[in-house]
């Protein structure tokens, strides 16, 4: 039976009585209040053994309470709740030395396990770095899928881990790489960003470790690499999936040996650089096929990190929207409102292009609009909607939206074939010239097995037994699937 002292302060009153009593039956003894001057005076006075306190308190807010604290009692675990669930949110409880942060509405389960694991942890956790003043908010989005980011990444601050970002082109990845370094213990040194697709494959060393003079045919003098750039600070390697077998035997020793030597040279360098590797790829696939070295993944896959494509993030759409909106008009554009209807159509968009692409629509929408409210019809219109197959694949329908009247029956197979060779049409389209990447055929077959089987889970309330009979599999073979594939339950539209 677990055991200890729990201080609970909470203006809310529904929400002190529903913690304390979930922290009672779980065999804690448990004080509550509704004033931060409250629970002052009782750490002052030595009382609780861990701290959980709301943000927001009619008298003090939490983060103005939390030096005190930790200088008056550091080994006194505090968790912070917060309603306002934003980046900046995770990040000031992290800097302020809070051991957790959970965003309003929590589970209480999950609850009970960070009591559980912070009474249980050693006393001496190493202090907080002094807080900095933060402005401004690198990431945008309240969304459950969002705060997992905050979280994963305000734990991730003050380390050196090496850090993988997957996610589909126009996620943000550079964005979190960013933020890493911005709000990390590096953030004095610089932020070298590079994109391993977009240099040639024979330049691709040189432009990382740099070459000396004579080299190559052409190289006139020493050239600084991106590895002596980023020194002491942060290398972002953009879209690594795409470095050549040569360029990643010599990264792999880096990573191992902490040094390199330039093209021509001979002298080892010591590197000290944290790097954070970002891709759209699954190189996992890369790996059967040979294109990808399985050690340089594992070294580089420290700390996975998955960004949600904006499909699977839609209540984020209008503080995004808002957001560029406000950009533009810093820039001199007319600011611009979305009205409700809007928004909602562009909820039940799906975003192949995901962020950049609702970016460049608020920009375009505050460029050429004169009106200042956008209009449902300037969303269909500029989105290249087809209102008659809203319910398709490639748009979500409203949620207990009924079929509009005189509508034509709908054959779901065939709709979901139709969306799918629309999908690969854009993707060919996008590439031009060139094929896509290696590895199409099982990205799709992913991107279409992860849907059904969530909401195949979703449906039957997470039973994986009725949900294997309703998609025709094996239990084992359903079970081997949602690990692989990581696959979360998606809202039932029941």
């Amino acid at each position: 039976m677990p055991t200890g002292n729990i201080l609970v302060a909470d203006d809310d009153a529904a929400i002190r009585t529903v913690v304390g009593q979930a922290l009672t039956r779980a065999g804690y003894e448990v004080r509550t209040t509704g004033a931060a001057a409250t629970l002052w005076r009782w750490i002052q006075a030595g009382e609780g053994d861990l701290v959980i306190t709301d943000v927001v308190m009619p008298d003090e807010n939490a983060f103005e309470l939390l030096p005190r604290v930790k200088k008056a009692r550091p080994d006194l675990p505090v968790i912070v709740m917060s309603a306002q669930n934003t980046f900046m949110t995770a990040i000031k409880a992290s800097e302020r030395g809070a051991y957790e942060y959970l965003p309003k509405p929590f589970d209480l389960k999950e609850l009970l396990a960070v009591v559980g694991r912070a009474l249980s942890e050693p006393k001496n956790r190493p202090p907080a770095p002094e807080p900095d003043e933060i402005e401004g908010m690198p990431l945008i989005g309240r969304s459950p899928a969002m705060q997992d980011i905050y979280r994963a990444l305000a734990r991730l601050m003050q380390s050196d881990l090496t850090v993988m970002i997957t996610g589909e082109s126009g996620t943000g990845k550079e964005l979190v790489a960013r933020a890493l370094h911005d709000y990390g213990k590096r953030k004095k040194g610089p932020f070298v960003a590079i994109n391993v697709a977009a240099i040639p494959r024979d330049l691709i060393e040189s432009e990382l470790f740099g070459h000396e003079k004579g080299a190559f045919t052409g190289a006139s003098q020493r050239s600084v690499g991106r590895f002596e750039q980023a020194e002491g600070g942060t290398l972002f390697l953009d879209e690594i999936g795409d470095m050549p077998m040569e360029a990643q035997t010599r990264l792999l020793r880096v990573l191992q040996q902490g040094e390199y030597t330039t093209v021509g040279g001979r002298t080892p360098i010591k590197s000290n650089v944290r790097i954070v590797a970002a891709t759209n790829k699954d190189l996992r696939i890369l790996i059967q096929q040979g294109l990808f070295r399985e050690d340089l993944f594992f070294r580089l896959n420290v700390v996975p990190l998955r960004l949600p494509p904006l499909r699977e993030r839609a209540e984020d759409i209008g503080d995004l929207a808002r957001h560029f909106f406000t950009q533009a008009a810093a820039e001199g554009l007319p600011l611009k409102v979305l009205e409700p209807a809007a928004l909602e159509r562009m909820k039940r968009y799906r975003w192949p292009g995901n962020i950049r692409e609702l970016e460049n629509l608020v920009r375009r929408l505050a460029a050429l609009y004169p009106q200042e409210m956008i209009s449902e019809q300037i969303i269909v219109s500029e989105l290249g909607l087809d209102i008659s197959r809203e319910t398709g694949a490639f748009l979500a329908p409203p949620s207990g939206a009924a079929p509009s009247a005189g509508a034509p029956a709908r054959d779901p197979d065939e709709s979901l074939a139709m969306a799918v060779e629309r999908h690969l049409t854009d993707l060919f389209k996008v590439h031009g010239d060139r094929l896509p990447p290696p590895g199409l055929y099982h990205r799709i077959l992913r991107e279409i097995e992860y849907p059904l089987i969530s909401i195949a889970l979703a449906a039957t309330r997470g039973n994986q037994i009725k949900a294997a009979e309703l998609l025709g599999l094996n239990r084992n073979t359903l079970r081997k699937k949602v690990r692989d594939l990581d696959v979360r339950l998606m809202r039932s539209s029941r």
